[in-house]
């Protein structure tokens, strides 16, 4: 199954809250593979979890619902949202904390 680039939906997530240590970034991969969207996930050095998702509209849109509450051992103050240029990923990963 292939999509054009018209119909990928791309942004980059900030979430902030009691977020790391608590299997945040684990729970987001099966969370985005159970939805088939892809991207990446990673802690920051500031507390917060980072992520890009891409996909078409609806599994994002399901996708940054999620975010807003995380696994039950979270407790999520703010996910920050901004549109990139749609990108294309083969899957959805944890790299590194920067």
């Amino acid at each position: 199954m292939t999509h054009s680039n018209s119909n990928i939906v791309c942004v980059r997530v900030f979430i902030t809250g009691k977020v790391q240590g608590v299997g945040y970034r684990y729970s987001t991969v099966q969370k985005a593979q159970e939805l088939g969207v892809r991207g990446w996930v990673r802690n920051r050095l500031d507390g917060r979890v980072e992520a890009i998702f891409s996909g078409t509209e609806p599994p994002i849109t399901k996708m940054l619902q999620w975010c807003h509450q995380g696994p039950r051992s979270s407790k999520v103050t703010d996910v920050t949202v901004e549109r990139l240029e749609p990108q294309i990923y083969q899957s959805f990963e944890v790299r590194e904390t920067i």
